[in-house]
């Protein structure tokens, strides 16, 4: 984790970044857990139960249509990822030979036709890479749902007004997320059902990251102090 800045008058908030990516943290905080991936999860149901087995508790920290897809009708948490309206996004990545900006963390822009947000990537990862990453409306995303590589031209001609950046990148890359954010945020943290399902992410609250770290946060202390036990049945 490197830090950018001081809490002071001078220089504003504290900023953090992860030099090796979000995962990172992940990474370190389960170090001396067990942890055992590549399991393909296809059902998740109540009691809680995972593919027809038995588990203490389940999280699915993800967007409601992927959570949809893999929940039981039977299960009460259903109900709580039914009929959600998320919105798309674009995201553009891209690198240059050089730089033809300040180093900035990011930028919210307002009420502008092709962005939401750009972000210096070389400066969250603390390496000062030449690379920036844009986010798209949901209008432009969902007239480039099909094809995601069409945003690439709108997005580097926003950035050339915004940034001034007047040489072509040397790379690009274009991923569209089909569930980037909820249109409208929930007023609770996280959902832990009766059924022992719990649901967490930025969706719940304000879509953000500050948001998935705390809903999940909140949502493993409502865990840790209540234990496999003592679960909602």
């Amino acid at each position: 984790m490197v830090e950018h800045g001081r809490r002071d008058r001078a220089s504003g908030p504290v900023r953090y970044s992860a030099p090796g990516g979000l995962s990172s943290l992940v990474t370190d905080l389960a170090t001396g857990l067990a942890v055992a991936c590549g399991h393909e999860v296809r059902r998740v149901g109540p009691g809680p139960s995972v593919d027809g087995g038995p588990a203490d508790a389940v999280v699915l920290a993800m967007p409601d249509p992927q959570a949809a897809r893999l929940l039981d009708p039977a299960s009460p948490t259903a109900a709580q990822v039914a009929g959600r309206e998320w919105t798309p996004v674009v995201a553009v990545a891209a690198g240059w030979a050089g730089r033809e900006w300040a180093p900035f963390p990011a930028a919210f822009v307002n009420d502008h036709p092709v962005l939401t947000i750009v972000a210096d990537d070389g400066d969250r990862r603390g390496d000062g890479a030449p690379v920036l990453v844009a986010h798209t409306t949901a209008a432009l995303a969902r007239k480039h749902a099909a094809d995601p590589a069409g945003a690439v031209a709108p997005v580097l001609a926003a950035l050339r007004d915004l940034l001034g950046v007047t040489a072509a990148p040397a790379w690009t890359v274009a991923h569209l997320w089909p569930a980037a954010s909820p249109a409208q945020p929930r007023d609770r943290p996280f959902h832990l059902g009766a059924d022992g399902v719990a649901l967490a992410g930025d969706g719940w609250g304000s879509p953000r990251i500050e948001t998935a770290w705390r809903s999940g946060t909140l949502l493993a202390r409502a865990l840790t102090r209540s234990g496999p036990e003592q679960l909602p049945s």
